[in-house]
């Protein structure tokens, strides 16, 4: 195997860098049968901006020595057959994009920044992201097995430096019940006949594609409804029930998911995977809705006051929210922590309880959830842990993480040094400039 190894890496030596200047000037580096072209690189650096972290002279070479790391996992991911789904891409796509425009404001801002539109920066970035994906899974392979018991957090924690010893910034413990207002069966029937008449537009001749993009309310809209390849298991049951049975080019009936309601066009399946159109219509509740909803959970919030429910028991029984299940406690948004930093959290949600007192309870407030749906919440602040350098007693679970991911890099710098003893790497003169942490025969 070894042997194969060193001719397939030979091959595309031969064959990529004895191609035209241009090309030679593209790829940066070999790693087994794979490459890292210097495009790949600056893509990294645009997401890192895009993201507002911090870019110099350095973040090229340490860019490019984490895409290789990459391609070695994608290599060695190949000869263990690890692969992912199309539809995991897809969603994992998607997601970044949602967190893209979040981060630089609107779609627009977005596809000002990188110069093309949206389906071509997802064009861009789906290798990128599959690369991720298949390089993540074979890191949590690697390190499956990698463990730390208390005794070596706290000989950990020991062993730290005190300048090394992190800063916790002010934490609170926050805990919310969240209702949204019952939508009235006018307003039902007004997005139905609504999205009837789309149909029946498309069915008499109108390019859907046109109109999901001047009236969806998914933001789909913008690639003219299309969502992209999805398995089954990855939608709402009744979307993806109804989008397999279509034939391709035929559209839906409407149908209702706690979505809203929508028409569908099968654009094309591949076995147990399919590429769809719809078009979103939401119904929104009126002024009489949100004021109804707001005063249940005002009364609500006056039962938790008055010791009839605790603040728990009340999520659980009233809450809409999945939070509710677990009492209704609020965790950060993308750590999952229970434990939240004012950066972290909502900011309409630190607006309310930045001046609390712990254990004091909000009235009723509205406010637009991530699926941009109108909802009313109560919030409880909990608790309210003042800056500190982290400690065992009260951050544990930080430290614990910390010792976690050190062993966890012990275990895969061992990886990598006893990989790269035998597999062929080959840099280019922009390459071997850089400084990197591990060997790779420069």
């Amino acid at each position: 195997m070894k042997i194969k190894l060193i001719f397939i890496g030979l091959f595309l030596c031969s064959t990529l860098f004895a191609q035209d200047r241009i090309m030679i000037d593209q790829v940066v580096a070999i790693i087994g049968n794979k490459i890292v072209k210097h495009s790949d690189v600056e893509a990294q650096i645009s997401q890192m901006r895009v993201q507002g972290e911090f870019v110099d002279e350095s973040s090229y070479c340490q860019i490019l020595e984490q895409l290789m790391i990459s391609k070695l996992f994608e290599h060695q991911a190949e000869l263990d057959s690890i692969t992912i789904p199309d539809s995991e891409v897809e969603a994992n796509l998607d997601r970044r994009i949602r967190y893209f425009v979040q981060q630089i404001g609107s779609r627009e801002k977005l596809e000002e920044f990188y110069n093309k539109p949206i389906i071509a920066i997802k064009e861009e970035f789906r290798d990128m992201i599959r690369s991720q994906m298949v390089s993540n899974q074979m890191e949590s392979q690697i390190t499956e097995d990698v463990r730390v018991t208390p005794s070596e957090v706290r000989r950990f924690f020991n062993g730290m430096h005190p300048d090394s010893i992190p800063l916790i910034p002010t934490e609170f413990e926050i805990y919310q019940i969240i209702k949204k207002p019952v939508i009235s069966k006018e307003e039902k029937d007004a997005v139905r006949n609504r999205l009837s008449g789309f149909r029946n537009r498309i069915l008499q001749g109108e390019r859907f594609a046109t109109l999901a993009t001047m009236f969806s309310e998914c933001p789909s809209s913008r690639n003219g409804g299309e969502l992209g390849m999805f398995g089954r298991g990855d939608m709402h049951a009744e979307f993806e029930a109804t989008a397999f049975s279509l034939k391709d080019g035929e559209i839906s009936p409407i149908i209702e998911t706690p979505f809203g309601f929508h028409i569908i066009q099968l654009i094309e399946r591949q076995g147990e995977n399919a590429n769809v159109r719809h078009i979103l219509l939401k119904p929104k509740p009126n002024v009489e809705d949100l004021a109804q909803t707001q005063q249940f959970l005002d009364s609500v919030a006056k039962l938790i006051r008055d010791s009839v429910h605790t603040f728990q028991q009340a999520a659980e029984l009233f809450s809409e929210d999945p939070s509710g299940r677990v009492g209704g406690l609020y965790t950060g948004p993308y750590s999952g922590n229970a434990r939240v930093t004012a950066e972290e959290m909502d900011p309409t949600i630190f607006f309310i309880i930045d001046n609390f007192e712990e254990g004091q309870i909000s009235n009723a407030a509205f406010f637009t959830t991530e699926d941009n749906e109108q909802a009313v919440r109560i919030l409880k602040l909990d608790n309210r842990i003042a800056p500190h350098q982290a400690n065992l007693e009260q951050d544990y679970d930080k430290i614990f993480n910390m010792a976690m991911m050190e062993a966890r890099q012990t275990r895969m710098s061992e990886w990598l040094n006893q990989r790269l003893r035998t597999q062929y790497v080959r840099l280019n003169s922009k390459a071997k400039e850089c400084t990197f942490n591990y060997n790779w025969g420069q």
